[in-house]
């Protein structure tokens, strides 16, 4: 039997791929049941952690989960508890340089029955802005053009993508709770779940966090200070399915519900269907369309969408395959330096 996982350090392949290749050594000729056990021995083998080594632990821990299924013969979410749902509830990204084609192609997703939009608010350009009122004007005008292009049968999710401070954040919420916002994501850097709960606090938003961490200890942190109402686990980066399922059952404790961080490939939307079928707590789920190549090519069959729901396969493992033929084919996306540079000169976060 053959596994198949993803590790995802957004944008830092080549190392991601060297650490895999290290942990490797340790791994051929092992018991391949013993998942937990494998994770801990990887994990504290070394002085030091991080990002890296949980991209590599991310992708062995949901190959094995595959491996495990397919070898009994079943899906993924029967060996962790059982299916919840049957079907999976997506938001879709949506973009456009101006607000007329941003609401133009949220429009679009809604007219593709998708039910949840998600998008910035800001320009692409928006490290360039003069001043905090022309920045938040322009935001609050394309939120607006976002919500009267779909009305109230569409939830709109926005993105701050950690631009702002937490005093600027808590200012362009307050102006954004007139649109009913299902989420307010990453309204500042995640580091400090402290400031992060001033800012949940003072906006009547929801804020959803937690793509950018690795260990549940971090979300333990953000917990702990009721910092969001939504946590975020990237399962090719927060320990895979294992991984996840913990940072899952700490948020339920907190009545915390889960939208799984999903910005890669079909194999990470496939590693994600298997958790939102298996957890109570589970809210949305990122897609970002799989119709295009490489992605719609990925696997000999796609997961199936239907209305903006993609419904929970009952094939053992993750429930697909990979397309060998177009894999080979698929060259390397390298890794781009490209921080932005405000108008004064200065780094800006992205």
């Amino acid at each position: 039997f053959v596994g198949i996982g993803e590790g995802g350090v957004h944008g830092w392949q080549r190392p991601t791929k060297t650490m895999i290749e290290v942990m490797s050594d340790y791994l051929v000729g092992k018991d391949p049941n013993l998942i937990e056990h494998h994770y801990q021995w990887l994990y504290r083998s070394s002085h030091f952690m991080g990002s890296v080594v949980q991209g590599a632990l991310s992708a062995i821990d949901i190959a094995l989960w595959d491996m495990k299924g397919k070898r009994l013969g079943v899906p993924i979410y029967d060996l962790m508890g059982g299916k919840t749902r049957d079907r999976v509830r997506c938001y879709m990204h949506v973009g456009g340089d101006t607000g007329e084609e941003l609401a133009e192609d949220a429009l679009r997703a809604k007219q593709q029955g998708f039910t949840a939009v998600r998008f910035t608010p800001f320009p692409n350009d928006y490290y360039l802005h003069k001043s905090y009122t022309e920045w938040a004007d322009e935001a609050v005008e394309r939120v607006g053009m976002v919500k009267d292009a779909v009305g109230s049968d569409v939830d709109i999710c926005v993105e701050i993508h950690r631009q702002m401070n937490p005093a600027e954040s808590i200012w362009l919420g307050r102006r954004l709770e007139q649109f009913n916002p299902f989420f307010y994501e990453d309204p500042m850097l995640p580091d400090s779940p402290a400031r992060m709960a001033e800012v949940q606090a003072q906006c009547n938003i929801p804020i959803a966090t937690g793509e950018r961490f690795t260990t549940i200890f971090e979300y333990q942190q953000l917990l702990e200070n009721g910092a969001c109402a939504y946590v975020r686990p990237d399962l090719c980066l927060c320990g895979g399915l294992s991984g996840c399922k913990k940072v899952a059952a700490m948020a339920e404790a907190q009545h915390v519900k889960v939208i799984p961080h999903n910005p890669l490939s079909p194999v990470s939307t496939a590693a994600c269907v298997q958790l939102d079928a298996c957890i109570p707590n589970f809210a949305l789920q990122e897609y970002t369309g799989e119709s295009e190549p490489p992605k719609s090519v990925l696997l000999v069959e796609p997961l199936e969408l239907i209305d903006g729901y993609l419904t929970v396969p009952e094939g053992p493992g993750l429930g697909i395959e990979l397309n060998e033929d177009t894999l080979a084919r698929i060259g390397e996306d390298p890794k781009v330096l490209d921080t932005p540079i405000g108008f004064d000169g200065s780094v800006q976060d992205r």
